[in-house]
Parts: structure tokens; sequence; C-alpha cells
């Protein structure tokens, strides 16, 4: 068996929905993703205005440890009722592993089984385009603080998703 396969059996993945015992370990990891800035962004001032949905939220942990997670926060965009998803960050050890792309898979999916119109985010769509995020229009959403227009991304699971796309984005409940 070669070196390679040896480093890949070592792992025991496991994808859990996110409870109140993950807290301090994803705030460590979004520290350690993002850093003191993150709090300033614009889709960071959403989250900041009601919780996130812990059923539309995941970690991943290797052999019971927590190495990664993703969390959906529901929004009104224009007039869509959606999630918006993030932040997303797996710890330094772990990346390029699929580890981030297989979290945002299992969000989308369970958003969609909740009845969520939408999944947007503001991401690098070379990234998010292949998960199938597609642009949202030029400044077609007013976020509480700038963004850049062309990282704003959406998967439409509802009907004609994008003509409502259009107005400010908040927190729901």
């Amino acid at each position: 068996m070669s070196q390679q396969h040896q480093h890949l059996y070592k792992h025991e993945l496991v994808y859990l929905t996110e409870d109140a015992s993950h807290d301090d370990v994803i705030e460590l990891i979004n520290a350690e993703a993002f850093g003191p800035g993150r709090h300033t962004r614009a889709a960071a001032r959403i989250r900041e205005q009601g919780a996130h949905d812990r059923s539309l939220s995941f970690i991943c942990a290797d052999d019971g440890e927590t190495i990664a997670s993703v969390r959906m926060t529901p929004v009104l965009a224009g007039g869509v009722k959606g999630h918006l998803l993030g932040p997303l960050a797996v710890r330094p050890s772990h990346k390029n592993m699929g580890i981030g792309r297989e979290l945002v898979r299992i969000a989308i999916e369970a958003a969609r089984r909740k009845g969520s119109e939408a999944v947007i985010l503001v991401g690098d769509p070379p990234y998010y385009g292949p998960l199938g995020f597609q642009k949202v229009a030029y400044n077609a959403l007013d976020f509480p603080g700038p963004v850049d227009p062309g990282r704003v991304l959406v998967v439409p699971i509802g009907e004609d998703v994008h003509p409502r796309l259009k107005g400010t984005i908040g927190w729901r409940e």
C-alpha cells in the first residue's frame, strides 16, 4: 500500500448536525480561518441580527475532533425566503480534502428539504460555481455593509428565484 493510501485511511470523517457543544470550537475554527476582521463583513452583520438555524448547520469531525463547520442563517432576500450560507471553515490540517465542498452539499440539501427557496452567500465564484451557485444580478441585493456584487451567489431552489432577489437582505425568523 502506498504512503498516500495509508494517509487517507487514517481519517475517520463524520458529518454531524451542529449543536451547542460545538460553539467554542466553531468560534476557534472561524477565528483561525478568517481572523478578527470577520465580524466587520456585511454577511457577519446579517448573522448578528439573529440566530443561525442549527438544524441546517453542520460540522465535520475527524476521529472525534471537530475540524470544520458550516452555518446557515435564515434570511429574507428581497422577496425570497432563503438561507445565508457561512461561515464555512476547515482547519488548515484538513484543507484540500473536499470537506468544505461536502459540508456545502449537505447544507444545501438540508435547506431544500426544509423548504428554503434559495441558499445565498458572498464567496468565490470559481470555488462555489461547481457546487451549483450562480451569480445574483449585479447590485440586486442591499447588504448591511459593503460587498463585492460579483461575489454574491445563489443556489435557486424555489420558483423564479432570480427575479425576486431584489431589495434588502436581512435575518428572518
